[in-house]
């Protein structure tokens, strides 16, 4: 099951590889993954046997849509160490998430897994239009969190210099772009322009800096934020995905040359898009939630991991590999006010477009008598002046296109929370039933 090597002078030969070999090799990783899930993994037996099901009887990649889907709860419910595949002994790594709603879901690596992991990274890094030659300065966070260890890797392993700075301390995180002058960034799209916001309070043009491309996930993000750090910070604003109950960052990015969606590398990653409510399995260009197999991982195998990201699967265009659609929005992320389902991505899209509105926002949503009501905090741009313009306007293109009505306040510039690495959106203080 070894992973190989990732190519820092070209693309590997399964990047281009015909669509029947590229079936072939997931169905053979799929065979494997199986057999070493549900002959370790007390979990994976447990649900296919329950479910009538052996390893053999899945003879396709279609097949895989008999067995049962995993949750994050069920992870939680292995705490910490009873997903593992492998003895202690060969685990290298553990990362966890936050645990901030109940225990984190602990991810364990053998030392294969972690190389596959570069290598994935260093691919993603290199489809971005990153090279050996160039400065990757990575702004996600370091530690238990996924993001800032596995760009980190991805990043030496394509032979790149790392500047490993981590979250935080953006006046430094600017001092240091400026001095080391890197090309590549690697951040959280709300991060990116918290730094785009201190260069410009240190009187320097972001546009100006070195920095050439962005790789930039951990969040949903809109086409309008995109625009707005590519014109802010002068760089090519790329969109990377991961899990940390998957493998961490890596699973798909976009490619400079097409921009058109993230490639998710199938060889190691198979994805399904399912119905949300039913669980059916639909066909490529339909929207739905994103379900994921690990083909390849060894101490921590993951069988139709249910994502909860809303998206669909394309056509590839830069590789053979499919394309999932920019996802903007969780399952968990969304709100239902007064019976209509709001998602915050919907309302970013909407105060981007408004010139005379920062990108920074915040949204609150409580209960007026029975009711449910929300306010939109959002900040005015340096340089402009209040007026009534952009809060009726704002307050207007969330009802028609959103189909709520919403009362938006204008707050002093610097009143919203900026963000240090993940971006918090709402505070919703109804009572949960």
């Amino acid at each position: 099951m070894s992973p190989g090597t990732a190519i820092g002078t070209g693309l590997e030969a399964i990047e281009t590889a015909s669509r029947d070999e590229l079936t072939a090799l997931q169905l053979q990783r799929l065979h494997e993954t199986l057999q070493r899930a549900y002959d370790h993994v007390a979990l994976y037996r447990d649900k296919f046997d329950q479910a009538g099901i052996q390893p053999g009887d899945i003879r396709s990649l279609e097949d895989l849509g008999r067995l049962p889907v995993t949750s994050k709860q069920d992870l939680r419910d292995q705490y910490p160490f009873g997903m593992f595949a492998v003895p202690m002994e060969q685990i290298v790594r553990v990362h966890a998430s936050s645990g901030t709603t109940g225990k984190p879901t602990v991810v364990g690596y053998s030392q294969d897994d972690v190389d596959l992991w570069a290598q994935v990274m260093a691919r993603s890094i290199y489809a971005a239009g990153g090279r050996a030659r160039d400065k990757v300065h990575i702004s996600f966070g370091y530690g238990l969190f996924t993001g800032g260890l596995g760009a980190h890797y991805g990043a030496e392993r394509l032979g790149c210099t790392v500047i490993p700075m981590s979250g935080g301390q953006t006046e430094k995180q600017v001092q240091l772009i400026r001095d080391f002058e890197p090309e590549v960034i690697m951040v959280t799209p709300s991060y990116a322009l918290n730094i785009a916001d201190e260069f410009e309070r240190q009187g320097v043009d972001p546009a100006a800096s070195s920095l050439r491309v962005g790789l930039l996930g951990a969040e949903p993000w809109t086409e309008g934020m995109r625009t707005e750090i590519e014109q802010r910070l002068g760089i090519d604003a790329l969109d990377l995905y991961g899990l940390s109950e998957v493998i961490g960052p890596g699973i798909a990015q976009e490619c400079l040359e097409a921009k058109d969606g993230l490639t998710l590398w199938e060889d190691h990653f198979y994805p399904e898009i399912i119905d949300p409510d039913s669980g059916t399995v639909l066909p490529d260009g339909e929207p739905g939630e994103l379900v994921l197999t690990s083909l390849t991982k060894e101490a921590m195998p993951i069988i139709r991991y249910r994502t909860r990201d809303l998206t669909r699967l394309l056509p590839g265009t830069a590789r053979t590999m499919r394309r999932v659609e920019k996802i903007t929005g969780r399952n968990d992320d969304m709100l239902i006010i007064r019976g209509v389902n709001v998602f915050p991505s919907q309302i970013e899209a909407l105060v981007l477009e408004q010139p005379g509105l920062s990108p920074h926002y915040f949204l609150e949503v409580y209960q007026e008598g029975p009711l449910d009501a929300i306010d939109v905090l959002v900040e005015l741009r340096e340089g402009t002046t209040a007026s009534k313009k952009e809060t009726t306007t704002l307050q207007r293109r969330i009802k028609d296109l959103v189909g709520i009505s919403s009362t938006v306040h204008v707050v002093d510039i610097g009143t919203i929370e900026r963000s240090q690495g993940k971006a918090r959106r709402v505070n919703d203080t109804r009572k949960k039933n």
